[in-house]
């Protein structure tokens, strides 16, 4: 089991900020460090400074760090043309000596649409702009140097692309696709993803939504292996007093974060992730929501990470 860590800088979090806490997670030996891909904060309270652009940090955070990997968890497709993200993917694949995974998905956040004057599509139109974008940035990593691009669909069209640049990682940059849908999200997972992430769900729905991707990647014929993943809100604590005040700092009642998340003692949240890898999760993305709280992270490396 690999633990990464997931920040929310939405929230409110300036580029240091998150510099810090990459670089803390580098040193502690986790596997990779992400971020959410929003403009705006969700939910009430003080925005603080705003957001900072995912792609933008990372592009920083890959020259500032050395062996942790960094992505998005996940990218809206409603933010970026599909070729101006693979490039900008690509490039900061290369500067990052090839640690970027793209996390991809429809975008849902409405109000953020509004408020930075992005078009907000209807449901139905987002999955098909997301899967063309998924086909496209599939097509343009995998066309060989010197051979062109086109593409021909209904919402985007490319022609005689010279698909360049190329990301460092061959033959791709790694793709993940989560969500909990029934019917798209499965057979668009099956087809591209190279990691499928169940976001905040309980154990029963997390199994539910594995299964669901395994009978799509058998129906699809699927012969190349997909990685299962779990993305849960993490409070760990020497005690209980502490467990309820890092629950209580990330937005939860320690009870729900308890019944619902990633909570407790270090030998009760390696319990729960234990719970989550005979699903057949092989990661754990750990929202870390206060990201001053450095300490949390030193007492999940010291006595968290040692035994999954």
């Amino acid at each position: 089991m690999k633990l990464r860590i997931f920040t929310e800088p939405q929230q409110g979090a300036t580029y240091d900020e998150l510099l810090t806490v990459a670089r803390a997670a580098e040193r502690l030996g986790f596997d990779a460090f992400f971020r959410s891909d929003h403009y705006m904060r969700i939910g009430p309270g003080d925005p603080g400074p705003g957001s900072t652009d995912a792609w933008v940090t990372l592009a920083g955070l890959a020259r500032e760090t050395s062996t942790i990997r960094l992505g998005t968890l996940v990218t809206p497709a409603t933010f970026r043309l599909p070729g101006a993200l693979a490039i900008s993917v690509a490039q900061v694949d290369l500067m990052s000596g090839g640690r970027v995974e793209l996390g991809l998905g429809t975008g849902w956040f409405d109000a953020e649409h509004v408020a930075y004057g992005i078009p907000f599509p209807p449901v139905a139109e987002r999955f098909g702009r997301f899967e063309e974008q998924l086909e496209i940035l599939t097509g343009l990593w995998s066309t060989p140097v010197g051979k062109t691009f086109s593409f021909e669909g209904a919402h985007y069209r490319l022609a005689d692309s010279p698909a360049l640049p190329k990301p460092a990682q061959s033959p791709r940059p790694p793709i993940i696709i989560g969500g909990v849908g029934a019917r798209r999200t499965p057979r668009l997972a099956a087809r591209f993803a190279d990691e499928y992430n169940v976001p905040f769900r309980t154990l029963e729905e997390t199994a539910a939504s594995f299964g669901r991707i395994r009978q799509a990647c058998e129906t699809e014929g699927r012969d190349t292996p997909i990685v299962y993943s779990a993305a849960q809100t993490v409070a760990v604590g020497a005690d209980d007093a502490q467990v309820a005040r890092r629950a209580e700092a990330a937005g939860y009642d320690v009870a729900t974060l308890r019944a619902g998340g990633v909570a407790g003692t270090p030998a009760e949240v390696v319990d729960r992730i234990g719970e989550f890898a005979e699903l057949g999760a092989e990661r754990v993305y750990l929202q870390v929501m206060d990201l001053s709280d450095l300490d949390q992270l030193e007492l999940i490396a010291a006595e968290v990470l040692p035994h999954v």
